[in-house]
């Protein structure tokens, strides 16, 4: 037998109780049924590891329960709100006057920016060099790219934000530090 007749297969025996598994646990119709196809993408990925056949069933469920714990604790530690029920939470951020910015001030603040994020934000909006390319030159972790682009970008806020606040500030600090 081919490999997709297998795994057709293994669809067809496996995949209603599973499903109903991952509903017992999710109580919901849509969630059970990302659960479910998760775990046939990671059999896709991994089943071959599964020397015994016998083992396929309780690997099968072994892997949907853990995939489910994995994504309740994502849950509960990154809860999802809606943005008009946080909004009070928010911190209040006053937009920066494109008007006031001239280049020099945002070089002076790019050069106050934490070294960390700097070399990053440097690349992404001066150089415009995509984030693989970023994350090849600093010889970084792509995800930490991205962190530190987000990172140094609120920092660089704060920075303009205080600027526009105190027009003489960002010379004045760049000249002390």
């Amino acid at each position: 037998m081919s490999q997709e007749t297998v795994f057709e297969k293994l669809v067809d025996n496996y995949y209603p109780s599973l499903y109903r598994f991952a509903f017992s646990l999710t109580r919901q119709e849509s969630e059970a049924c990302d659960l479910t196809q998760e775990t046939f993408l990671i059999w896709a990925r991994k089943g071959h590891q599964v020397r015994d056949d016998t083992k396929v069933k309780s690997w099968l469920f072994t892997t949907l329960h853990r995939e489910y714990l994995q994504k309740h604790r994502r849950r509960v530690r990154f809860p999802e709100v809606e943005v008009d029920s946080a909004e009070a939470e928010l911190p209040e951020i006053a937009p920066i006057s494109i008007d006031r910015l001239d280049r020099q001030n945002v070089l002076e603040a790019l050069a106050r920016l934490d070294p960390n994020f700097q070399a990053a934000v440097a690349l992404f909006y001066l150089e415009d060099h995509t984030y693989p390319e970023i994350a090849e030159i600093l010889q970084i972790p792509l995800g930490t790219v991205k962190s530190r682009i987000s990172r140094g970008v609120a920092q660089l806020q704060v920075i303009l934000s205080d600027a526009l606040s105190n027009p003489a500030g960002i010379s004045k600090e760049v000249a002390r530090g």
